[in-house]
């Protein structure tokens, strides 16, 4: 009898080095020509550099509308600071997800002159409908996100959406996020449930992943690398196997199928919604 984890990998994808903010060194995954493909994701972006130069610009007041940032910090403390009013401290484990709607300008700043910063920035669409919705922020300290053990050798840290029994931090009822950060002892193999309904991928940041159904020829998926995950009629999720320990990200969202007119922090349907949004900036509507 099949497994219902059938889900394999479609495409494996290299992030792209380059430099956002006021210079701040980053690895750019998610890049904008997979948007329609990873859609309701825009963007995914790594740091990790403990050379002080790599990250202490770091990202000075700038805008945003139509989408939702989220910041995951594995080491390192960044301050963050917003025209709504909203102060946070991002510290290791924590995580903030922040709503732009109809705007926010906000900064990033790092509070530490050394030591390894590393994490991960992922842009998630908003619908139409919630483009223009109240911008809104929430820290959520490392305590705050629910931590599963769903078998012998497996850390699940659950950072939205539901996953082995446990709730999220965070829920969202259009795009359903699921959002998992996985640590698997070597040799460990993992069934990981995924909804039918959902474009997903994996990015592993440690370690090395054999993905694939038993039965099936696995593929490999190093650090560094992003694993796109085939939409499969009626696959339950997919299977991965630890060829080392390993460290990685699962990321899934249900899809919004509309149109994405993007110019730099600016996220809208139509051409028309982007000079909008760029004029109210201008203007000073934020």
């Amino acid at each position: 009898m099949s497994t219902p984890y059938t889900r394999q990998i479609e495409r494996l994808v290299n992030g792209i080095p380059t430099q956002d903010g006021a210079g701040v060194s980053l690895t750019r995954v998610l890049t904008h020509d997979l948007q329609r493909r990873l859609d309701p994701f825009l963007m995914l972006d790594a740091f990790h550099s403990d050379e002080p130069s790599d990250y202490l610009a770091g990202f000075p007041d700038h805008p945003h509308r139509g989408f939702e940032t989220v910041t995951y910090m594995l080491a390192g403390r960044m301050r963050h600071r917003d025209n709504a009013g909203n102060e946070g401290l991002l510290e290791p484990g924590g995580m903030q997800w922040m709503t732009a709607g109809r705007g926010l300008v906000h900064s990033e700043l790092p509070e530490q002159e050394n030591g390894l910063m590393s994490g991960f920035q992922l842009w998630v669409n908003l619908a139409g409908r919630d483009k223009m919705t109240t911008p809104g922020y929430q820290d959520i300290p490392s305590a705050g996100i629910p931590e599963t053990s769903p078998q012998p050798g497996v850390k699940v840290r659950v950072l939205a959406g539901s996953a082995f029994g446990t709730d999220g931090a965070v829920r969202r009822e259009t795009t359903e996020p699921l959002y998992l950060d996985l640590a698997l002892e070597a040799g460990v193999t993992l069934e990981l449930p995924i909804p039918v309904t959902h474009n997903a991928f994996l990015y592993v940041y440690e370690g090395r992943l054999a993905v694939g159904a038993p039965g099936s020829e696995p593929r490999a998926a190093d650090a560094g690398r992003m694993a796109v995950l085939s939409n499969v009629e009626g696959a339950a999720g997919v299977t991965v196997k630890a060829e080392q320990g390993s460290r990685f990200l699962l990321i899934a969202g249900k899809p919004l199928n509309e149109p994405i007119a993007q110019w730099g922090p600016f996220v809208m349907n139509t051409r028309e919604q982007v000079e909008e949004a760029i004029d109210d900036f201008r203007a000073g509507r934020f």
